[in-house]
């Protein structure tokens, strides 16, 4: 009876909170992982372990992913938040990130990655300490921490007008 209780306690964090890693996706979200801890009273999951969330065609792949639901009452609500700690892989369609975290935020449909950010589209290289991408407009931003001319870590980025090296 009390492994029940505890199943549905996690059934109630984890599909209250709708998570989402796909821009406006309807999807189910399938979230993998070697262990999982639900904390119902902090509307809080951690994933740990080889996490691996997938969403229509986008892919998330991270060593910790903590879901934060918004408290409403007693009960947990929809998604605040998703944070990956360590090692992040993020794809959605043609778009590949790589990062040492990310957060998503759900009210302002972000996602910013932090540390050592390499962003792959195409043939197309971008490098920074860290980016901020948009989900509602597509919008991308990047920032480095090195500024000047002569600074090795500065935002960096190849592109490919045609799509083909010469």
């Amino acid at each position: 009876m009390a492994a029940a209780g505890v199943l549905v306690g996690a059934m109630a964090v984890a599909g209250a909170a709708q998570a989402q890693i796909a821009p406006r996706s309807k999807a189910p979200l399938d979230i993998a992982a070697d262990e999982s801890e639900i904390l119902t009273a902090e509307c809080k999951s951690i994933w740990r372990g080889d996490v691996e969330a997938l969403q229509a065609r986008t892919r998330l792949r991270t060593r910790t992913l903590n879901v934060f639901a918004a408290k409403k009452g007693g009960e947990c609500g929809e998604t605040e938040r998703l944070v990956a700690e360590g090692d992040v892989h993020y794809a959605e369609g043609e778009r590949r990130v790589k990062a040492d975290n990310a957060v998503y935020t759900a009210r302002s449909e972000t996602i910013t990655l932090t540390g050592d950010v390499v962003v792959v589209e195409g043939q197309n290289v971008a490098r920074a300490d860290r980016v901020v991408i948009n989900l509602q407009t597509g919008q991308s931003q990047m920032f480095s921490n090195a500024k000047g001319r002569g600074s090795k870590s500065r935002v960096r980025a190849v592109f490919y007008p045609s799509g083909k090296p010469e």
